[in-house]
């Protein structure tokens, strides 16, 4: 493909009406059904983000590292800059809006090897976001069929139910992205019901409730760790890890209606309806809890599920509990389509092992088939490990934090550096461009190296932190790969060569 210098690659984005004739000039022949509205990419963003998935799946992780005054503070602060990143981030999408998003933004932006390795992070965090939502899925699953029917869930059986939710999930990404818009648009009005439920339910009923002083206050650690900063910095991996997958809405670009300013106001929007309707149900959980060490040991697995089996009896607490799991198959379900589009995208500009298979895409539904069946299959090799550690959990939703966090930050950082040469889209942060990004990269910088950091001492096998080790592994398998596919990498100038057309024709069956 043919390629100029990154210097010469930010000169063009004027606005363009026509989403189609940008994609063009942004050097790709449209092939995916551009059938999204504003709402629907919204949706996409806010059900990946999914406060019932990634607060009720790391709350009990919550309980150990800092308690409720981590959790609460922790949410409120990690929230505020999460918004600095995704401001800043919806600046260059609209500038950039393709399924590639932040690997093709950093690529045009910095160059090849920027691109390269941006992608392969942002590919890292997507998978492993798949294998721990839908992980998390089936604990909630589990502990919902041990209080309806008294099934005692084991690392086995929980990894047959992940493992049929992300075949479920599979099988409904093959339908097109229509299917999935509408999916994520029913998945906003659950997950904003079920926390006024939740939340309603939680302060009504129970006769007894924590004080605020105990919510808002009481710091609990039971990591091993002396210093109460290393524990709360520790503790903020909850609210991180929750507030992730928002690019989702970027990765949805080329099949949503006005992209260069929808996907932006998406990424915005996810983010700070997640940040309050987040903080509503942590409090109002924290609130319920009616007896802290039986929470966090739970018989049920699951610390959420054991607070509405406390204080709404076995009959509320499944009923909630199914409303929880239902959110969760909608978050899972979005975090495949926006990791299939990645892996698409990626195929498209040859960056994978057998790309022309994954580019390919169904001229019946215009949906990347293989890339979605490859993004599962990641995903399932990913979650393995959970059937040996009780801490694998843990482990995978660090790889998704510590893959895709730093891929957030590159775009931005490459387009503070490109000055007065980023010419913006339609959607710009104007004069705050500047002060929300440089806040946006240092923020990412001190969470990538926290959440590199063990979490436990002292420090085993079963505790130990797996997140560097496999940010070590991609970033290695990364630059072997290098060696061998630089040469065919390339994100393209302009539509238009035989050779793009070529490949085009190729990867549509």
């Amino acid at each position: 493909m043919s390629r100029t210098a990154p210097t010469d690659a930010i000169r063009t984005p004027a606005p363009v009406p026509d989403e189609e004739a940008r994609l063009r000039e942004l050097g790709y022949q449209p092939v995916l059904a551009r059938r999204m509205g504003g709402f629907g990419n919204f949706a996409i963003s806010f059900s990946v983000i999914s406060i019932l998935s990634g607060c009720m799946t790391l709350y009990g992780f919550g309980l150990g590292t800092g308690g409720p005054a981590v959790m609460l503070w922790g949410w409120a602060g990690v929230g505020l800059f999460v918004l600095c990143v995704g401001l800043a981030l919806a600046e260059v999408t609209s500038a950039y809006p393709t399924s590639g998003a932040l690997y093709y933004m950093a690529d045009r932006l910095g160059g090849r090897r920027w691109g390269w390795y941006t992608g392969w992070l942002n590919l890292l965090g997507l998978l492993g976001a798949i294998a721990g939502i839908d992980y998390g899925a089936a604990l909630f699953t589990g502990a919902f069929l041990n209080l309806q029917w008294g099934f005692e869930p084991t690392a086995g059986s929980t990894f047959l139910i992940f493992l049929a939710i992300l075949l479920l999930h599979a099988v409904l990404n093959l339908f097109g992205v229509r299917l999935v818009s509408v999916l994520n648009s029913i998945s906003v009005w659950w997950h904003l019901a079920g926390v006024a439920v939740i939340v309603g339910a939680l302060a009504i009923v129970p006769d007894r409730h924590q004080s605020a002083e105990f919510v808002f206050t009481e710091f609990v650690n039971d990591t091993g760790w002396a210093s109460p900063l290393y524990v709360a910095a520790i503790g903020l991996l909850l609210a991180q890890y929750t507030f992730s997958g928002y690019d989702a809405s970027a990765h949805l670009s080329e099949e949503t209606s006005n992209a260069s300013v929808t996907a932006a106001k998406g990424i915005v929007r996810a983010i700070w309806v997640s940040w309050i309707a987040g903080f509503a149900l942590l409090a109002g959980l924290t609130f319920a809890i009616q007896d802290y060490a039986a929470t966090q040991n739970s018989a049920t697995g699951v610390p959420p599920a054991q607070i509405l089996l406390d204080a709404l009896g076995s009959g509320g607490a499944t009923a909630l509990l199914l409303v929880v799991i239902v959110a969760q198959l909608f978050c899972g379900n979005a975090e495949v389509a926006a990791a299939s589009r990645m892996v698409f995208a990626f195929s498209r500009d040859n960056a994978l092992p057998g790309s022309a298979l994954w580019r390919k895409v169904s001229t019946r539904t215009q949906t990347p088939v293989p890339a979605v069946w490859l993004a599962v299959a990641v995903a399932a090799v990913l979650a393995l490990p959970s059937l040996y550690s009780a801490t694998a959990y843990g482990a995978v939703t660090a790889i998704n934090v510590i893959g895709i966090t730093p891929a957030y930050a590159i775009p931005i950082y490459l387009r503070l550096r490109a000055g007065d040469r980023f010419v913006p889209g339609p959607w710009s942060l104007g004069r705050w461009s500047r002060p929300i990004g440089w806040t946006a990269v240092v923020w990412v910088g001190l969470v990538t190296v926290l959440f590199c950091l063990p979490q436990k001492s002292p420090v085993t096998v079963d505790s130990m932190n797996y997140a560097v080790i496999a940010l070590a592994a991609v970033l290695l398998l990364a630059s072997v790969w290098w060696y061998v596919a630089r040469r065919s990498y390339g994100t393209p100038t302009t539509y238009g060569s035989a050779r793009e057309e070529s490949e085009i024709a190729e990867s549509i069956v």
